[in-house]
């Protein structure tokens, strides 16, 4: 009976050493997957900080067009998003690696304005930029696209033409991704159509007279060629985030001119005759709600900005 009970405790021994074993293996285990998506985070932390970083020379840049391209380690998805739930709202940018992960870290910007697809998938991406001036500088606008989509401009009016040339001289590269329908090297197979002015065939369309894109059903407003392609590459909900984004900008910018009118006036008598219209422009911006209504705030911009033009006292 005795070596009955001890055969008996000597078998609960090993069951409990067993379990404890599986508990404590569980938890290294744990601790090392732990580790590796905390490191993993960061990695993709730290890679979205350092996009935003190269993004800087495309801004504050008296140029009217500035590109460049970054290639990453591996495979990579970058997610862009745009916020306008605080004042100024905010750029968002998050990337991620190989087999893709629903986390990641959000990495925050207040100065950016991103237009893509989202995400946008590859190793090499290629950034350019455009100033948006309404009527003094606003912005730039950033537009992410990666090298694997192919966009094939059709019928586009000569100045964009000669935009998307003088785009592709900036970058001696076969992974060259804007081409010309009526180029020397014409558009590769499987590209992405942006058709001027034309109804079928066309996953991409730009009316030039009514001042809209068209995508995936949706229309997307513009009145100048900055907005132009951040609708041909962007998605109608944060195009129309970034136009309110851009609009409290706007609104801002024309308040501190004005103050800067008054200021000089009382300095030194030299007056721009702008501050009325500068109110105007402020107020106005403020009552744009998306694109469709972008349109009512170019007219008073353009009067300002010939106004200013001919000032003895210029504002900007």
């Amino acid at each position: 009976m005795k070596n009955k009970k001890g055969a008996m405790e000597f078998s609960f021994g090993w069951i409990f050493a067993i379990i404890a074993g599986i508990f404590i293996l569980s938890l290294a285990i744990y601790g090392v997957i732990k580790f590796i998506n905390i490191e993993r985070e960061s990695q993709d932390a730290q890679t979205a900080k350092d996009i935003g970083v190269l993004m800087n020379p495309l801004e504050s840049s008296f140029e009217s067009i500035k590109r460049t391209m970054i290639t990453t380690p591996s495979e990579t998805r970058i997610y862009t998003n745009c916020s306008n739930k605080t004042f100024f709202g905010t750029q968002t940018i998050r990337v991620s690696y190989g087999e893709w992960s629903a986390g990641g870290t959000n990495v925050y910007f207040q100065n950016k304005y991103v237009f893509s697809e989202n995400p946008v998938e590859g190793r090499s991406f290629y950034l350019f930029s455009r100033p948006f001036e309404l009527p003094f500088k606003v912005g730039d606008l950033i537009y992410l696209t990666s090298t694997r989509d192919k966009y094939c401009f059709k019928d586009a009016p000569d100045a964009i033409e000669e935009e998307i040339e003088a785009l592709r001289g900036l970058e001696e590269s076969e992974s060259e991704n804007l081409f010309l329908e009526n180029s020397i090297d014409g558009c590769p197979e499987g590209s992405i159509n942006v058709c001027f002015n034309s109804v079928s065939g066309c996953k991409i369309k730009v009316f030039t007279n009514y001042k809209y894109v068209e995508k995936n059903g949706k229309r997307m407003y513009y009145q100048d060629d900055s907005l132009m392609y951040a609708a041909i590459f962007s998605n109608k909900e944060d195009y129309e985030c970034q136009i309110d984004r851009l609009m409290k900008r706007t609104e801002q910018l024309a308040q501190i001119y004005e103050d800067k009118s008054k200021f000089i006036l009382k300095k030194t008598g030299c007056n721009s005759g702008l501050s009325v219209s500068l109110i105007q422009l402020a107020n106005d911006a403020r009552a744009v709600v998306n694109s469709d209504s972008i349109g009512l705030i170019y007219s008073l911009s353009d009067d300002i900005n010939r106004q200013n033009d001919y000032s003895e006292c210029n504002l900007w």
